[in-house]
């Protein structure tokens, strides 16, 4: 497993079992543990440029979750919030990880909350990042995918592409590259991954924020929340209700950056989660 990683490149070398299905996974840097959740329809591949950082003091684990980027994907598979949570403890076991820093990003912060208040497990810290952590939630293309998942995943793979680059450029307030534009589209290309895009948004419910959106007082740890000013997809009011909801939870909006904040502006991301686990120690 490789100890370095730079700026930009990224590896996901790690093969983890999960009732017979490939989760993907790796782990750069020493010291306490400090766990990296991602969200829809992204993989680990956002914390690229973040990971190296937070690495130079602290051991940094990251994975894609089940039916995302590298992990397995195939017919039939439940990849709904009702499985990440589990995957996430299952991992949390695998590693020895006990009471880890944890950063997580939008269906990843919900994955986390989800660990936290239903499985038990505890954090020493817990940065949110545009979570989708309220109901209702889900784009036009989300409801839209919800009602006809068949019939988009048998759509011709150029319109299916050219569906997702518009749905990803949704997500960031600046333009992407069109190397970082690939890094998101290549895991929903070709008939296996576009059959899988369609899944995971069919396998959205809201359901599973209601089932813990009236405990986040229960939350057991000090939680801060970072939120794009120009979010598209979770407007930043949710990011208040949010932060009213958990006890002591402090909310900082970021100018010029939308959902995707670690692709926007990673820096912020860096420093908020230094300070606050500077301020926590």
């Amino acid at each position: 497993m490789p100890e370095v990683l730079t700026r930009g490149s990224w590896d996901v070398p790690a093969s983890f079992d999960f009732h017979g299905q490939e989760v993907r996974h790796g782990a750069v840097g020493e010291g306490e543990p400090l766990v990296l959740l991602h969200g829809t329809p992204f993989s680990s591949v956002v914390w690229r440029r973040i990971a190296p950082e937070l690495a130079r003091n602290r051991r940094v684990y990251y994975f894609d979750l089940l039916g995302y980027g590298r992990s397995e994907k195939r017919d039939g598979q439940d990849v709904s919030l009702a499985v990440q949570n589990q995957v996430f403890t299952a991992l949390l076991d695998h590693w020895n990880v006990d009471v880890p820093d944890v950063v997580a990003h939008d269906f990843g912060g919900t994955t986390a909350l989800r660990t936290h208040l239903l499985d038990g497990r505890d954090y020493r810290s817990l940065t949110l990042i545009d979570p989708v952590a309220l109901s209702p939630h889900g784009s036009a293309l989300v409801q839209t995918a919800r009602r006809h998942p068949d019939a988009l995943a048998e759509l011709p793979g150029y319109i299916h592409e050219a569906i997702l680059r518009a749905y990803i450029a949704g997500a960031v307030h600046r333009m992407l590259t069109e190397d970082e534009m690939s890094r998101y589209l290549e895991p929903w290309l070709g008939d296996q991954g576009q059959a899988a895009f369609y899944r995971q948004i069919a396998q959205m419910d809201d359901r599973h924020t209601d089932e813990i959106q009236d405990r986040y007082h229960e939350v057991r740890c000090p939680v801060t929340i970072l939120w794009g000013e120009h979010d598209n997809w979770v407007p930043v009011d949710r990011g208040h209700t949010l932060a009213g909801r958990i006890p002591d939870a402090g909310l900082r909006t970021v100018p010029e950056a939308g959902h995707l904040l670690p692709e926007d502006a990673p820096e912020v991301v860096v420093a908020t989660v230094l300070d606050f686990l500077t301020r926590g120690a």
